[in-house]
């Protein structure tokens, strides 16, 4: 069963129709689904679920107790041992659903960087993200670096900076492309040594 990771940026609270038809069609394929405990788009999220009947989701938050959990759902506590209400301290969930998800979908305001940083951690994972652009009303779909690149091009140069500052984003896009590089080097090794056979 394929296991959907949703989540967004925080000042978003209303999910657009365009989202919508797509989160329904993750419940009406009883797909498994992972949402955060947040405020603002994790609350709308759960709160489109709890109405749409979805049944297998999993609540994740930091520590034992859900800020949010509208359908009552199982909920998956993670320990985190940074600063309560950090970053960091929220950072830790977000990183465990992206190792328990296949695949992602992401609404994102183009500033938030903790909906980036999810993108970035599924694809590090070889996990594709589907990511919705709230301002244009658009999706853009993230599976390799090129598309990940494509997508921070979007973002207006003082977000792209402050997204530098808070989750070093130009080092993890260099260290995901180097990666991406020696992988591509290590197949046409290999594809070589083969044709030697």
């Amino acid at each position: 069963m394929t296991t959907v990771f949703i989540a967004g940026s925080i000042n978003i609270k209303h999910l657009h129709a365009k989202a919508q038809t797509r989160m329904m069609n993750i419940v009406v394929g009883d797909y498994a689904v992972l949402v955060g405990d947040a405020d603002g788009v994790d609350t709308a999220i759960q709160k489109f679920l709890h109405e749409n009947g979805a049944r297998n989701t999993t609540v994740y938050c930091a520590g034992g107790k859900p800020r949010n959990n509208i359908g009552g759902w199982p909920v998956h506590g993670v320990t985190s041992y940074h600063p309560k209400g950090s970053r960091a301290y929220f950072t830790a969930k977000d990183i465990e659903m992206a190792e328990a998800a296949d695949v992602g979908l992401m609404i994102w305001d183009a500033k938030s960087t903790g909906t980036l940083s999810n993108v970035i951690e599924l694809l590090s994972r070889k996990k594709n993200s589907l990511v919705f652009l709230d301002k244009e009303k658009q999706f853009h779909k993230v599976s390799n670096i090129d598309e990940l690149e494509a997508l921070v091009g979007r973002m207006a140069d003082a977000d792209r900076m402050k997204a530098d500052s808070k989750i070093g984003l130009l080092d993890r896009i260099a260290a995901l492309r180097s990666r991406a590089l020696q992988m591509d080097i290590l197949q046409r090794t290999a594809e070589a040594l083969s044709l030697d056979d």
